[in-house]
């Protein structure tokens, strides 16, 4: 018994990191949405637009922004900690060609208790309809979420890793990401 005690008690750092290890990877893994099921919409949509910039794709695309001009270097600054960039945009020629069904299938999963809306705009003229989440850990942006449904247009964004919501325009028009709106809206309000 004293001996399993002492195995156990050696083994206990190690164990110590691996759940860290998994908790930090399960945290980061929640901010990443699941989006494949929605690969099927690609047959019926007149455009579709499918970005999947991994953590290591990420590093890569970082180097192309060289820093000498300020554009570049405040994008680089951006995608620094950003471990993913995944987009699935589909264009449809007709309304009815996407259901209720496939939005519910990405809506599910910002459900849970680490997401939280943080605006909505709706139009009852058009049909348009943004969402945006935040995924946050206590007091830290692991990722952000955008939701575009339009009765023509089913777009979402999602973005995962530590962001800096000031930052994040720089990101707009680059690797997929729509124009998001916020440096207009930061305009209107000075």
């Amino acid at each position: 018994m004293k001996q399993l005690f002492q195995t156990t008690w050696k083994l206990a750092p190690v164990l110590m990191l691996l759940l860290v290890g998994s908790a930090i990877g399960a945290r980061a893994q929640g901010a990443k949405l699941q989006m494949d099921q929605l690969d099927f919409l690609a047959n019926k949509a007149s455009e579709t637009v499918d970005v999947k910039l991994d953590e290591r794709l990420m590093q890569t695309t970082a180097k192309f922004f060289s820093g000498k001009d300020s554009d570049d270097a405040e994008i680089k600054a951006v995608l620094k900690g950003i471990k993913g960039i995944y987009v699935k945009s589909f264009t449809f020629e007709k309304e009815g060609e996407y259901s209720q069904v496939e939005v519910d299938s990405v809506m599910s999963q910002l459900r849970g208790s680490t997401w939280s809306k943080i605006l909505t705009v709706k139009s009852r003229k058009d049909g348009d309809n943004v969402e945006v989440y935040l995924n946050m850990t206590g007091d830290q942006i692991g990722g952000l979420a955008v939701l575009s449904i339009e009765p023509k247009e089913f777009t979402i964004v999602n973005i995962v890793g530590p962001i800096d919501l000031e930052k994040l325009t720089k990101l707009e028009g680059q690797f997929g990401v729509p124009d998001l709106g916020i440096e207009k809206d930061k305009t209107k309000k000075q």
